[in-house]
């Protein structure tokens, strides 16, 4: 594990994954080595978007911040497929599984024993294929910013609606005949673009590259570690989904459409909140935002 302090309350370290992978994290905090008998304080653990990173705009730069002046720890990691780690072939979405296994040991390491998971957009993702396969004490509940009920399904719909070039069921069988019969460990791979895939014009802003591989396991019909809906009902935490109003990427219908799986499955500590005046980042409206997670984290609820 390597640390460098930054600034006295930021600290870079970085620590492998248990595969091998090499996570750099942002750690923001008040006092943290003298506060080594204080580690009752939350800490909420931040994972960012598509092509994001834990300085990208938005809620991954400005919330960790924000927080920490109501009092909040936080540590945020990047993933494997943080930057353009979905242009590389080597950022599967099945995978960052092992970074947060790697963060969540860290922070146990250290002494922490009231974790929260914040994921925005892809990150929501991310914390739900981990939190239906893991389970760890110290980690106190689930925080799911712009949440897709399946991302694969969204961005057909998006495709579909676009008009996009390829089209999703073009990208599909390109992959099948590219990847083969084992998509996962298959060496070949091709770099991809898609026009037309976030809006109505051909201009650089609508498209978004892939390859093949990275594709697969995050946007294909076969990804169902991104299907949020079917991981769901097997998280027994404490779960906050939060959208913004106007969020032109989750309809209005997916948060409370797995908030009813969860409730399903028997687990009642299920919220699901509307930030007013906010698109799919909600740190648009940051004092709603910040209401909703601290009243999470400080009080957590019984059971």
């Amino acid at each position: 594990m390597d640390e460098i302090l930054i600034h006295p309350e930021q600290h870079l370290i970085r620590f492998r994954a248990p595969d091998g992978f090499l996570v750099t994290s942002h750690l923001l905090t008040k006092d943290f080595e003298q506060s080594k008998n204080n580690f009752d304080t939350p800490i909420v653990l931040h994972i960012h978007g598509l092509l994001g990173h834990f300085l990208a705009r938005g809620t991954p730069r400005l919330l960790p911040h924000a927080l920490l002046e109501q009092g909040v720890w936080s540590m945020s990691i990047n993933t494997r497929l943080a930057f353009a780690g979905q242009l590389t072939g080597k950022g599967i979405f099945n995978d960052t599984i092992h970074e947060i296994d790697a963060a969540v040991a860290f922070l146990t390491q250290k002494g922490f024993r009231r974790i929260y998971l914040l994921g925005y957009s892809l990150g929501a993702s991310m914390i739900v294929h981990w939190a239906a396969n893991r389970s760890d004490p110290n980690v106190r509940g689930l925080i799911l910013e712009g949440l897709h009920h399946s991302l694969p399904d969204s961005q057909r719909r998006r495709l579909e609606k676009w008009r996009s070039t390829p089209t999703y069921e073009e990208i599909y069988e390109r992959a099948k005949g590219i990847l083969g019969d084992d998509p996962y460990h298959s060496r070949n791979d091709e770099t991809f673009v898609i026009y037309r895939s976030r809006g109505a014009t051909s201009e650089p802003i609508n498209d978004e590259i892939f390859t093949y591989k990275s594709w697969w396991h995050m946007m294909g019909p076969e990804a169902y570690a991104a299907m949020a809906h079917r991981h769901m009902g097997r998280i027994k935490k404490p779960i906050l989904i939060i959208r913004g109003e106007h969020d032109p990427l989750i309809e209005k219908w997916e948060p409370e459409a797995l908030a009813q799986i969860v409730r399903a499955s028997g687990n009642r500590n299920i919220w699901v909140r509307q930030i007013p005046q906010a698109g799919h980042d909600c740190m648009e409206n940051p004092a709603e935002m910040l209401k909703e997670i601290t009243g999470m984290v400080s009080h957590p609820p019984e059971g």
